[in-house]
């Protein structure tokens, strides 16, 4: 079943990489009480990525936060320290939540989950961006193809917000 817009997220713990090392975060940590803009990549330093789908929230990190948002954060079925390194070479570190779903259990229990195994990447997530409050998704924006960041990206959230 995919998660839908009135649902709760399901209860999960990501790894996220700080200048301390690798720190657990859960989402009643991230998303109790908060409004919290999160996108899906389907990896880490892959083009559209790192390319235009992050970029874009970067660059409108501040407009999205000024229309109420608390909290961006970016999950991706990668490592910590390969999500850690990608919020390093993007610049994103401390501006948006890198988050790792390492073993895609957030990614599954949405039912976000991927095969991209014939273009060598196995399991990954769908590329999509959602509007969470308070733990309960409020809009979803699901891309048809892993290669397109449209829908999903910062310009389209910032027109729902």
């Amino acid at each position: 079943m995919t998660i839908s817009v009135g649902d709760k997220l399901p209860a999960a713990t990501f790894k996220e990489k700080t200048a301390d090392g690798p720190v657990e975060i859960t989402t009643e940590q991230l998303f109790s009480g908060k409004k919290v803009v999160l996108f899906a990549v389907p990896g880490a330093f892959t083009p559209t990525c790192s390319l235009n789908h992050l970029p874009g929230y970067l660059e409108n990190r501040d407009a999205i936060l000024s229309r109420g948002v608390d909290e961006i954060a970016v999950v991706a079925v990668n490592d910590v320290h390969v999500m850690g390194a990608w919020a390093t070479a993007s610049g994103g570190m401390d501006k948006i939540h890198f988050l790792s779903d390492w073993n895609a259990d957030f990614t599954k229990a949405l039912g976000m989950d991927v095969d991209l195994s014939a273009g060598t990447l196995g399991l990954r997530s769908k590329r999509y961006s959602m509007l969470v409050e308070d733990g309960i998704v409020k809009s979803l924006n699901v891309e048809e193809s892993p290669g397109q960041a449209t829908v999903s990206a910062a310009a389209a959230m910032l027109d729902q917000l």
